[in-house]
Formats: C-alpha cells, structure tokens, sequence
C-alpha cells in the first residue's frame, strides 16, 4: 500500500516537472523566434540602405559608377568567405550563438561603412566652396572676367585641396567596401542556421508555418529602410557640423549628399541589439511531447551502448572522410551531368544577373533620367515594389497550388510568368527622355546649334575671352531653356544676392527668340525636365508594377524547378551549388559591368582635388536609358531561350509520367530544408528578385 501511494507521489511529481520542460521549451523556441524575426528584419534593412545610398556614396566619395559596383559585390565576396565553414560546421555548432556572432559583425560591419564621415572632413561641392567648423561656409563663384588670369585661383585651389588631403584622401571609399564586407560576412550563418534550427525543434508539421511568418516580419525591414533613406536624404551629409543656410544647392541637385551614414549607423545598432538574445538561449531545445514519447523506450537504453557507439565511430573517421569526400565529388558529378539542372542553373544565373544589375542601379536611374531627388526615388521606388512582389509570390504559389501543376506544367507557367515580365520590360525603351538642352555638352556655348559630341565642345564668341575653368560645375537656367555649366561659361559678368538666392547678371551666352540680350539674369540650378518627360515617368511607374509582379508569380516555379530535377537525396547540394553559382558570377560581377557600361554614358565628370576624374555630374539620357535597359534585356532574353530548351527537355525526360509537383510539396521542402546550403540559397534568391 505504501509502496503504491510512493509510486503515485512520484507521477504526480514528475507531471508538474515534464509540464515545466515543456513550458521552458516553448519559451526558448519563442524567444529564438523573436530574436531570429528581429535579425532578419536588421539583415534586409541593412540590403536596403545599402541599394539605396548607392548614388549618395558615389557623390561623397567622388568615384564611378564602377567602383560603386564593387563596393556593392563586396557584400558577395564577404559571404562566399565564410559559407562553407557555416554550413558544414554550423549545425556541429552552437547555432544561436553563431547567430549572435554573426549580428554582431554585421552591425560592426554597418558601422564600419558609416565612419569614413567622421574623418573626411566637410564636403565640398564646388572647388570655389570651402567649409569652417567655426565659421559660415564661404563662396566666391567666379563670373566672366576678361583679359584676367586664372592660375592664381587654381593655384590657391590645389593648395586647399592639398590641405584637406589629410583629412579626406582620396581611398577612403575602401573603408565602406571593407564594411560592407563584413555585413556580407556576419550575414552568412542567420538565414541557414536560423532556419535549420527552427526545422528542427518546431512542432512536426508547423516548420513551413515559422518560416512563412518569419519571412513576412522580415518585409518590416524594407519598409523601414526606404523611409529612413527617403529621410536622411533630405538632411544636408554634414549637417550638425555646417551652417545649413549657407548651402546653396537643393536635394535634386546632381552634386547633392544627403546624410547617408545615418542609415547605416541605425542599421548597425539594431543588428547589434539584435544579437543579445541569441547568447541566453541553449545549443538545442527539448523535443516536442510527441517526439518524447515515441523516444520513451530508447532513454533506458544503457549508457554503455552509446559509449560503445562513440568509441566504434572515432576509429571510423579516417574512413568516413574519405568516404564523404568521395560521395561529395560523385554527387556534384551527378548534379552537373544532369542536362535539366544545369539548364536551369544557367537560366536562373542570366535572370539573377539582370537582377542584381538592375536592384543596383535602378535608383540612381530614376534620378538621372526623370530629375528626382534621391529621397523621392527612395520612398517611392520602396512603395510600389514591397507589395508588388509580394502579391506576385502570393498569386503564383496560390495558382500553382490550386490547379495543381505537373512539373512541366509549373515550367510553362513561370515561362509565362517570365515571358510577360520581359514584354513589359520592352516598355521602357519607349520612356527614355531626351538629353537636357546644355550648352557646351548637347549644343554649342551659345546655344544655337547642337554638337554631334560632347567632347571638347569649343568656347564661342561670348565667353572666349573670360578665362573660365573648363571643369567648373555650377548650373544655371536660361530663360531660353538651356543649362549653363557655370556662371563664367554663360558669359554673366556680375551677380547678386547671397547663397541660394544668389542672381547673375549679364549673360552673354543666353538668347532669347534668336536675338543676344546683355540684361539677361540667370539664377542656381539645372533646367527642369520637360513636360512630357515627366509624362513618362507616370506611366514608367504603373510599367515597374506590372513588371515586377509578372516576374515576381515565376519566382517560386523557378526555386522548385531547382530541386525537382535533381535525385530526392541530392537537393541539399543541387541548392547549395545554385546558390553559390549566383553569387559568385551573379552578385560579383554584375555591379560591376552594369556601372563600367553606366559610366560610358556619362558626359560631364566632376575633378577632385587631386585633379583626377570623380564622378559623373550628368549623364546622356538616351544613352543611358538604352545602355541600362539594353543589357537587362541582353541577360533576359537567353534565359527565356533557354527555359524553352528546359521546357523541351523536360517533356523528353517525363513523357507518359504525371508527375504532381503539388503532391507531397511540403515534404519535399523540408527535406531539402535539412541542408544549410539550401536555406541560404532560397532566402538570397528571394533577396535578388
């Protein structure tokens, strides 16, 4: 009797404690949920402010289009450093305090790129601007000044920029390259450590479902990136340090830098904030009551029989390794003699590359070619391409799901998907607009007759004789119409007023209705774009929605077209190589050969104080528009020829076989989810579309 109500003491003991592991158990996932939602909202806010600074960083930094390229493959180049130590010792590993690491460096790495403000001293947008912490900024622009020698203006120039080399130098830009490195870096492990970790101690069946809300908190982080950007855009680069009132050029002025190191620097905090919780929480959590009680039995077991199991495995490992390193090598042979993978790996790398290219540069286009400010670019680029892909993805899986696609039908569908996308895209050629009228690139200095090349354009009869610096930029509008370079090349002679509301007076470049007038005054700043240019640029907005939804309903056939052609054992790998593939001849390069192109089509460059080439103060409209979009379309087009060859192939390979793609999905996904390499892959495609 005693020994029954001892035995029933114990159980209900026991219940309480196995309650209490239970309840810890869901706290910790609930809490590395949070904490994961949070690291990922700071990784895409991180992605978004870099994208979006692109233009800001070029200005700041006076460099090309180009090395602004490779600034932002660098981010590529710090992942592939380190994605083959994660995802092999990863889950050996303790995860979430990889995970914490990782935030860490990645905030390190935001704040990195943000400190080259505080020791560059102040910009300087005009060779005739000089700034004093203690004083108002100062300017002396010159005007037309015949029979007056120039150099010893020059000269006094070189000596202030001499000067300021201490503080700026002219490779400070390698400091943000280094920074965005480092984000690249501590990026790596939270997309598939996190994931794979959630897979394994979620509730059996609920994995899909933590990893569609965490990708849905993570659409957070976009928004939250384009409003800052759009933000500090319109702040002046070094406000707090200068007289804001004596900054004479506004926001959509091409030499204009907003205070983009803000953004990183908030970018960085929250990654780092980001970390702290990941280094309270466990190497593993408790199984799920389920899985305890099918493991019931196997916790008698004595301990004998694992150390016995441990001391057979050790004297295997010479073998093991050789043998995994031998199935490693069959394996990728299996994959890359597979016809439909490696159709599809080259496809989704010309998409991928168009992509990347376009995300890239698209802002800075946006600005050149309709005239807006980076802070309107930001906000409204973010606002209508977060809901159109979204409701792209959304529309396509539902689709995919309700109809219930073979594998050959989901390849015809994303073909359409892709087919309709590139059709819209062949929109935009049409709403390229025309080169601004500027005398001295597009016509002659008097304005009167265009030039067949940009290039040393020669002076004409009203300003010959001003002695003027050919490399000066300093925009004026004529009444005619036409940008001036500066008030010296517009042949004005005198001026007026102080800082933005400073007038030139008698211009002798400027012509109205074809007769010369000396009383022509001429205020700050380019022309305005033409009524109809901005026409276009309405209707290229309602373009960009249908664009990026027609692809965006593609985007997840494309993922599983990945794995679906593969043998059911090798999805781990078939995704980990197409995502190193992509990254490497797809996030590396791609920056780089769309702005060395981009810059081409640049025909006026700034001169730094060094006298070296900088960066591009205006660009050829036309030129540009067809140089950005002809080679988005160049990477489209052969994908499109070659998802009709897959599509061929696939039909030869399945014909007579119904094979259900909608069938055991799920299954499908987590099986392949095992795999770090996979995760990294889905959530960096995801990124690039």
């Amino acid at each position: 009797m005693m020994d029954q109500n001892h035995h029933s003491d114990k159980t209900a003991e026991a219940q309480p404690s196995e309650k209490k592991t239970t309840r810890n158990c869901c706290n910790g996932f609930k809490m590395f949920l949070a904490a994961l939602s949070l690291s990922f909202i700071s990784k895409a806010l991180g992605a978004v402010i870099m994208k979006s600074s692109i233009t800001q960083i070029e200005r700041r930094f006076d460099i090309s289009s180009s090395t602004v390229g490779l600034i932002d493959g660098s981010f590529e180049i710090g992942n592939l450093l380190v994605i083959v130590f994660v995802s092999y010792f990863g889950a050996k590993l303790h995860r979430p305090k990889l995970i914490g690491i990782g935030c860490i460096i990645m905030g390190t790495g935001s704040i990195l790129t943000a400190l080259p403000h505080f020791f560059m001293g102040y910009y300087r947008y005009s060779k005739d601007t000089t700034f004093n912490p203690s004083e108002n900024s100062t300017s002396n622009l010159p005007t037309c000044s015949i029979n007056q020698n120039l150099l010893p203006n020059r000269t006094s120039l070189e000596v202030v920029g001499k000067g300021l080399e201490k503080d700026s130098g002219s490779y400070m830009w390698i400091y943000v390259l280094m920074g965005n490195m480092l984000r690249g870096i501590g990026e790596t492990p939270i997309g598939p450590l996190g994931i794979s970790y959630i897979d394994d101690f979620a509730e059996e069946g609920h994995s899909s479902l933590y990893l569609g809300n965490l990708l849905a908190v993570t659409m957070i982080g976009p928004i939250i990136g384009f409003i800052l950007v759009s933000q500090f855009s319109k702040m002046y680069v070094d406000i707090g340090y200068v007289d804001l009132s004596t900054i004479r050029i506004t926001p959509k002025d091409s030499r204009w830098v907003g205070a983009w190191w803000l953004g990183f620097l908030a970018a960085g905090l929250i990654a780092i904030i980001s970390s702290i919780p990941f280094f309270f929480l466990p190497k593993t959590l408790n199984k799920p009551n389920k899985e305890k009680k099918a493991s019931a039995s196997s916790v008698s077991l004595p301990m004998k029989n694992e150390e016995k199991s441990q001391m057979a495995s050790l004297t295997k490992t010479g073998q093991n390794v050789t043998d995994t390193v031998t199935g490693f090598l069959q394996s990728l042979k299996s994959i890359l003699t597979n016809p439909l993978y490696v159709l599809t790996l080259f496809l989704t790398l010309l998409q991928a590359s168009s992509h990347i290219g376009s995300i890239t540069y698209v802002f800075k286009y946006v600005e050149q070619q309709y005239g807006n400010s980076a802070s309107e670019t930001s906000i409204l680029l973010g606002f209508i391409s977060i809901p159109s892909l979204a409701a792209g993805m959304f529309t396509g899986g539902f689709i995919v799901k309700k109809f219930k696609f073979t594998l050959v039908g989901i390849a015809k569908f994303s073909l359409c998907a892709h087919m309709t996308s590139f059709l819209f895209h062949l929109i935009n050629f049409a709403l390229i607009c025309e080169n601004k009228s500027v005398a001295g690139l597009t016509l002659t200095y008097d304005g009167n007759t265009p030039v067949a090349s940009h290039v040393n354009v020669p002076l004409s009869y009203c300003n010959s004789d001003c002695n003027c610096d050919p490399t000066q930029w300093e925009p004026l509008c004529g009444s005619n119409g036409i940008t001036y370079m500066s008030p010296c090349l517009a042949g004005c002679t005198s001026s007026s007023g102080s800082k933005k509301s400073i007038v030139f007076h008698n211009c002798s470049c400027v012509e109205e209705n074809g007769f010369q007038s000396k009383n022509n005054s001429m205020k700050l700043g380019e022309c305005p774009k033409s009524d109809d240019c901005k026409r276009k640029f309405y209707i290229y907005i309602v373009v960009q929605i249908l664009t990026l939804f027609s692809a965006a309903l593609g985007s997840t056939s494309n993922i599983m077209l990945i794995f679906k052609n593969v043998e059911p054992e090798l999805k781990s790998l078939a995704m980990g190589f197409h995502s190193l593939t992509i990254r490497t001849l797809g996030g590396i390069p791609a920056p780089i050969y769309f702005g060395a192109l981009i810059d081409r089509a640049c025909m006026k460059w700034s001169i730094n104080n060094y006298g070296k080439q900088g960066s591009c103060r205006l660009y050829n409209s036309l030129l540009y528009g067809h140089t950005f979009f002809g080679l988005t379309t160049g990477l489209k087009f052969p994908a499109l020829v070659l998802f009709v060859v897959l599509i061929f192939a696939m039909k030869k390979k399945y014909q007579g076989k119904d094979i259900k793609a909608s069938e055991n999905e799920t299954k499908a996904v987590n099986e392949a989810n095992s795999g770090p390499l996979i995760n990294d892959a889905k959530v960096d495609h995801e990124t690039h579309i």
